[in-house]
């Protein structure tokens, strides 16, 4: 008899998850398999609601495999820890993000890029090492590998430090890479929404003056004063953007709808580099002219390794940097969907799986 997600392994586990494209959540019985010896058992406390959680549960990008239980912003305690894990206690604080498998011995992974791992597994709606589907953290624990465990730093609040683990690290791993944190340099962020708002404030912790891009004018209060950007950009605003023509060193353009990467373009200095971390449905138009006349970049980066996302946790923890969240209930999730697909969050829904994820009687 084939086996359903509740029988395919030996632990019974409990979550919300989307059956179809219409991407509506509810309750889902399902299973985790046992601890192994490199494992770690994670009761989940938290987990961020992410951008590409809306696009996976409505099939947006074509590889959705229902049902989907979403979630890779995770932070709970470890209840379990298997005989050859070492890096953790049982007790400990920790997270999990976007990845949770990886063939552990290609030229990536020997470089701590797991990330970029031809066999790397995401959290959720994939194939994990054992053959079995990956469920995420919209449920009550998960079961990990300890190379994608990472210890939550002391003085790091778990709600809203959830988000960083994909947020977080999708901004800070390419302006480490690009090599954009030497401080007093101009960092433009295209986008204002969950990994806009996370660049700014990393980029001031680098030292970066901070200039936002947005086409939403009523964001520039919260750009400037809540999140400590130096200035703030309409993007429709045709003199302005043209009086900061060649002004910037860098931009992050973390805009996920197709948008005109010429203007973006225009505003970079000589030798600019344009990382873009959206991902857009449909392919953006590169101008080559603005490249070639310039000797500007374009570049992209996907979260990071294991390593790095460890080190940006405890660069946050250190520069007291955390999402701005709006903490919801598991069964508030659809209608948090709903504004999330309307930008219509500051700036990140984080779930309080622990205090409202009960199953069923």
């Amino acid at each position: 008899m084939a086996k359903t997600p509740e029988t395919e392994h030996p632990n019974k586990a409990f979550g919300w998850a989307a059956r179809d494209k219409t991407g509506l959540l509810s309750p889902f019985h399902f299973s985790r398999r046992d601890n192994g010896e490199n494992d770690v058992t994670v009761k989940i406390l938290y987990c961020g609601v992410c951008h590409s959680d809306l696009h996976t549960i409505k099939n947006d990008w074509g590889f959705s495999y229902y049902p989907v239980v979403p979630g890779h912003e995770i932070v709970g305690i470890a209840t379990k820890v298997g005989k050859n894990v070492t890096k953790f206690r049982e007790g400990d604080r920790v997270g999990v993000g976007v990845i949770t498998g990886s063939c552990q011995s290609c030229e990536s992974c020997d470089q701590d890029l797991e990330n970029y791992c031809p066999q790397m597994s995401f959290t959720y709606n994939s194939i994990g090492a054992d053959g079995t589907k990956t469920y995420g953290g919209y449920s009550e624990s998960i079961v990990v590998d300890q190379r994608f465990v990472l210890l939550f730093p002391e003085g790091l609040p778990s709600d809203s430090g959830a988000p960083l683990l994909c947020a977080g690290i999708t901004v800070y791993s390419p302006m480490k890479y690009y090599g954009m944190t030497e401080p007093g340099k101009h960092l433009g962020v295209a986008g204002l929404g969950g990994l806009g708002h996370v660049a700014v404030k990393i980029g001031k912790a680098f030292g970066l003056k901070v200039t936002v891009i947005s086409s939403s004018p009523s964001k520039e209060d919260e750009a400037i004063n809540r999140l400590g950007a130096d200035s703030f950009l309409v993007s429709s605003d045709s003199q302005k953007m043209k009086a900061a023509v060649a002004t910037m060193d860098y931009i992050i353009d973390t805009v996920s709808a197709v948008h005109a990467l010429f203007p973006l373009l225009g505003l970079l200095k000589v030798n600019g580099k344009l990382v873009t971390l959206g991902l857009p449905e449909k392919p953006l138009e590169l101008p080559i002219f603005p490249l070639v006349l310039g000797r500007k970049m374009v570049g992209g980066s996907d979260i990071g390794g294991m390593k790095e996302t460890q080190e940006m946790l405890d660069f946050c923890a250190k520069h007291n940097i955390t999402a701005d969240i709006e903490l919801i209930k598991m069964d508030e999730i659809n209608t948090a969907m709903e504004r999330l697909a309307k930008s219509d969050v500051r700036y990140r829904f984080v779930i309080d799986v622990a205090n409202s994820l009960s199953p069923p009687p």
